[in-house]
């Protein structure tokens, strides 16, 4: 039995996460995600699939994130059949965050029609909801820490890996005649300090190792970034400005409320009103109390005066007149809204409101990929292309670098540590050129593990007749 592997994303862009394991008589794609940021990666979304999706038996997701499952609803209206292995948290949140993407692939290639700033005469999404809901009874719930088999010659077992609701890293196990190998995923690995989150499970062993390496280059620069949250929401306040927060609606949103919640407790921000503008972080919020033995907060929301997700402050806003609404509201507040990164979903429509304003404050909490808004406005753009309109950016533009979900390189290689042996072969993954170069290097220099930086479409001969 041979064992090879195919890099269709996730190599070279910290975006697009899927890789097609082929051990000869069966083929499973490891992650199905969406490639988003740059428009030339974005453009990989309407590439033809590089093979028959009939001849792929099976997908293993490590967790629900766009990136990493967003391309599902496009794979099986071309014809993929066969199961979907995820947790059982990343099962649910999967058909919140699928059915989210389709309505507003719908919605913006409506409005790019109606706007007339497409320069197809008849846009098209790349999915619907229709295609969404179709991926739904193809998921296969599976626990934590319990192996299955997805074939004969195939076992994976999930683990924690931090990061959000269900993460998991992925250990698979590949029994050939002569001998086994074991392969593992990262998937994206969370921060050791999470107030919410299981910090990353350490994985004794791998053949072949792919680490993920978003912030493979820097270093997060505080264990405590609620403070520096503090500082700048004070700031934003000083000025009688309005906070805006594009955020992830799974991880990132629950985390900015219980750090607010925290802030307010203690009196080093305002209680202010708090607007939580996206239907999916709602929904995915109610996750948090379904699945509590995944989390730290099982104690936390026991307590009912100490609950973060339900208090006075907070405002849900499901429909669309509530988030319209806010185009009002006047003075101190503050609104989280998806997407993280600026890329879609209600937050461009406070962007468009709120940018040209001085007093105002926007807050970036997390990683921003190239091309997107959220790195155009970090990088001190001076207008934004919003709805087909160059918007003025005269609010001011925060970073808070700590409130990411994923691993900086200390922790990455804290968790690399944890190895007792070398793996004879490690990947370096969805990182961009300079985050991923770094390291690998720093895994070679140090550890002296041998690493790959793989390519886009870049295939390798793993195992040869095991």
């Amino acid at each position: 039995m041979d064992i090879k592997v195919k890099f269709l994303g996730g190599a070279g862009s910290v975006t697009g996460s899927r890789y097609l394991l082929d051990i000869g008589d069966f083929q499973f794609l490891v992650d199905c995600g969406l490639f988003q940021g740059r428009k030339e990666l974005r453009e990989r979304n309407w590439d033809k699939f590089p093979m028959p999706q009939i001849d792929m038996e099976a997908i293993v997701l490590t967790h629900a994130h766009l990136d990493h499952i967003g391309y599902l609803p496009r794979l099986v209206k071309q014809g993929f059949k066969g199961p979907i292995y995820c947790t059982l948290a990343t099962a649910e949140l999967a058909k919140i965050l699928l059915l989210d993407s389709g309505k507003l692939q719908e919605e913006e290639a409506e409005y790019a029609q109606k706007k007339g700033y497409s320069r197809h005469e008849n846009p098209q999404p790349l999915y619907t909801m229709e295609d969404a809901e179709a991926v739904f009874p193809m998921l296969v719930p599976m626990s934590f820490d319990k192996a299955f088999k997805i074939h004969e010659s195939v076992e994976v077992t999930y683990y924690h890996s931090g990061h959000i609701l269900g993460a998991a890293i992925a250990k698979i196990v590949i029994k050939g005649e002569n001998q086994e190998k074991r392969l593992v995923f990262s998937g994206d690995l969370g921060r050791y300090h999470d107030p919410i989150m299981f910090p990353p499970t350490l994985v004794p062993k791998a053949d072949i190792l792919w680490i993920e390496s978003t912030y493979g280059d820097r270093i997060s620069p505080t264990n405590k970034p609620e403070e520096e949250l503090g500082r700048v929401i004070r700031e934003v306040f000083d000025k009688n400005g309005l906070v805006i927060i594009p955020a992830f609606a799974v991880g990132r949103t629950q985390l900015l409320m219980y750090y607010l919640f925290v802030l307010m407790q203690k009196g080093k921000i305002p209680k202010v009103p708090i607007f939580v503008d996206s239907p999916m972080a709602i929904n995915a919020t109610r996750q948090y109390q379904d699945f509590h033995r995944d989390h730290q907060l099982a104690a936390i929301l026991d307590e009912k005066d100490q609950h973060p997700f339900q208090n006075d402050q907070l405002h849900y806003y499901q429909k669309q007149e509530e988030s319209k609404s806010l185009n009002h509201f006047k003075g101190k507040g503050i609104i989280i809204s998806a997407s993280g990164m600026a890329t879609g979903g209600r937050v461009l429509h406070h962007l468009f409101r709120h940018l040209p304003n001085e007093r105002n404050g926007v807050i970036f909490a997390g990683f921003q990929a190239e091309g997107t808004r959220g790195r155009r406005m970090l990088e001190g753009e001076p207008t934004i292309r919003i709805y087909g309109q160059e918007v003025p950016v005269r609010a001011k533009i925060y970073h808070v670098e700590g409130l990411s979900a994923h691993a900086d390189q200390a922790e990455l290689m804290e968790w690399a540590e944890g190895f007792i042996e070398k793996p004879k072969m490690t990947f370096v993954i969805h990182g961009e050129e300079k985050s991923s170069q770094t390291l690998a290097a720093k895994l070679h220099d140090e550890l002296g593990w041998n690493t790959i930086i793989p390519t886009y479409l870049e295939s390798f001969l793993l195992f040869e007749g095991i």
